[in-house]
């Protein structure tokens, strides 16, 4: 059985820090591999660039997705994770500060899983992440990593 892993794009380092807080508070103890912008997600997720030559058997069960991201916006990150055959099913949650109608609906249009609003409050933020985790690595049943 491969570890379940999930990708935090996410470029704010304070928000980094609350999200892998709120999940070791939560007991979910997944790795978590942090991409600090849209470049760096694609990358991971594609095997190029910095991370040319990973191997693409470990990919992650989760990602969870800004928007407002540096070198390329998270809209274009869901477009391409969505355009791509080998990763067009993985689940993909926005957690975004922005409350945009427009984001709303691209990230759903592009097929984003689920669209969440970070809370400014800790205990809120940390139960949301919480509920993230619970929902999509226990009661979630993710597609086979192939079809």
């Amino acid at each position: 059985m491969t570890e379940k892993i999930i990708l935090l794009v996410e470029d704010n380092p304070d928000d980094v820090e609350l999200t892998l807080m709120a999940l070791q508070t939560s007991k979910i103890l997944n790795r978590v591999v942090v991409a600090r912008d849209g470049e760096e997600a694609l990358d991971y997720l594609f095997g190029t660039g910095t991370f040319a030559g990973r191997g693409m058997a470990e990919m992650p069960v989760l990602t969870l997705l800004d928007l407002k991201l540096p070198k390329i916006d998270g809209i274009e990150v869901l477009r391409k994770i969505r355009a791509d055959e080998r990763t067009r099913l993985y689940p993909v949650v926005i957690l975004t500060s922005s409350d945009e109608q427009k984001d709303i609906i691209n990230g759903y249009l592009l097929g984003a899983n689920s669209y969440v609003r970070k809370p400014v409050d800790f205990n809120q933020f940390s139960d949301s992440v919480k509920q993230l985790g619970l929902y999509w690595l226990i009661l979630n049943e993710a597609p086979p990593a192939k079809i």
